[in-house]
C-alpha cells in the first residue's frame, strides 16, 4: 500500500530583502492583498490533497503562526510546527521535519511562493499520486541567474540543474514546490554545505537526477508564479491577486473554501468561519460558497 504524503511549508528566514517591512514581522505573515502570504502555499498543499502539514519557522515566529492558524482544524487539516533556528538552506527543512515525515513521501513548498493557473488543482493531485522519485516544477524567467536552472536536451530530457549559474543554459528556473518520495530525508542528510553555507535544494534535486528519478514539469502559458521575497515582487503579487479576484468575483486561496470543497469541513463549519469574518469581503465570500452561490472555484 503506498504511503501517504505529508506537506511542509518552509516559512523561516529573516526576510532581509524586505527590510524595513520585516524587521518586526516574518515575511510570510505580511499581507498579499487580502490575506496573509502563508495562506497561498498552504492552499497549494491542500489542493494537492495533503492534510498533514508542518510549518517550519524561526522560534520567535511560531507563536504568531499558532495564533493565526491554530491546529488547522478549521480548514479540515492538521497543522504542526517546528523550529528552524538559522536559515541553513531549504533542504534542511526535510531534516527538521524527519519525525513529522515519519517515512512517508513529502511535498515541500516555500512560504513566500504563490502559484496560480488553470487546472492547477488537477496538476497538483496527479503529481501527488506519484509515489516514486521526485517531481519539481520549471517556469520561464527573465533572470535565471537568480535561481536553480534546469538544462534540457532537444527532446526535453533533463541534463543538469545548476544553482544560480553565471551563464545559464536555459531560462527555466526550478521554483519553490517540490514533491519527494520517502528517500528525501536520507538524501538530505547526505548533503554537504555549499559555499554559501547552506544545504541546497538544488543539490538534493541533483541526487534524484543522478539516479534517474527526477521529473521536471514545466508550467507554461496560463500559469503565474511569484517569489514574493522583494518589495516589487510583493507589490506585483498583491496587485495580481486583487485584479484576478475583482474580475472573477472569486477569492484565491481561501483555505476554508478548499477544505469545504474537499469535504474536510462541513457546511456548518464553513458558515462559522464566514460569521467570524462577516465584516469583510472574505467572510461574505465564504457565506456565498456555503450557500452554493460559488461552485468549486479552487485555484
Amino acid at each position: 500500500m503506498p504511503s501517504k504524503r505529508k506537506g511542509i511549508v518552509l516559512a523561516g528566514g529573516y526576510g532581509t530583502r524586505l527590510y524595513p517591512l520585516t524587521v518586526a514581522i516574518n515575511k510570510q505573515l505580511l499581507p498579499v492583498y487580502d490575506k496573509p502570504m502563508i495562506y497561498y502555499p498552504i492552499s497549494v498543499l491542500m489542493l494537492a490533497g495533503i492534510r498533514e502539514i508542518l510549518i517550519i519557522a524561526l522560534p520567535g515566529d511560531i507563536p504568531k503562526y499558532k495564533n493565526l492558524l491554530g491546529d488547522g482544524s478549521q480548514y479540515g487539516i492538521n497543522i504542526s510546527y517546528a523550529e528552524q533556528k538559522y536559515p541553513n538552506g531549504l533542504a534542511e527543512a526535510l531534516i527538521i521535519g524527519e519525525d513529522f515525515i515519519a517515512g512517508d513521501s513529502v511535498a515541500l513548498v516555500l512560504g513566500d511562493n504563490i502559484f496560480y493557473g488553470n487546472d492547477l488543482q488537477n496538476i497538483l493531485k496527479s503529481t501527488n499520486q506519484k509515489q516514486e522519485g521526485a517531481t519539481v516544477f520549471g517556469y520561464y524567467v527573465e533572470k535565471p541567474q537568480r535561481f536553480g536552472v534546469v538544462e534540457f536536451d532537444e527532446k526535453g530530457k533533463v541534463l543538469s540543474i545548476t544553482e544560480k549559474p553565471k551563464n545559464p543554459k536555459s531560462n527555466y528556473a526550478i521554483i519553490g514546490l517540490y514533491f519527494y518520495d520517502n528517500k528525501a530525508v536520507e538524501y538530505a542528510k547526505s548533503l554537504n554545505f555549499s559555499n554559501r553555507g547552506e544545504l541546497e535544494i538544488t543539490d538534493l534535486n541533483k541526487k534524484y537526477l543522478d539516479k534517474g528519478e527526477l521529473d521536471v514539469k514545466l508550467l507554461g502559458r496560463g500559469f503565474s508564479w511569484f517569489d514574493t521575497g522583494t518589495i516589487d515582487a510583493l507589490s506585483d503579487a498583491s496587485e495580481f491577486i486583487r485584479i484576478i479576484q475583482k474580475r472573477q468575483s472569486m477569492i484565491i486561496s481561501a483555505l476554508e473554501e478548499i477544505g469545504y470543497n474537499n469535504n474536510w469541513i462541513t457546511k456548518e463549519e464553513l458558515l462559522k468561519a464566514a460569521k467570524k469574518y462577516i465584516k469583510t469581503p472574505y467572510g461574505k465570500y465564504l457565506e456565498k460558497v456555503a450557500h452554493g452561490d460559488i461552485i468549486n472555484s479552487q485555484f
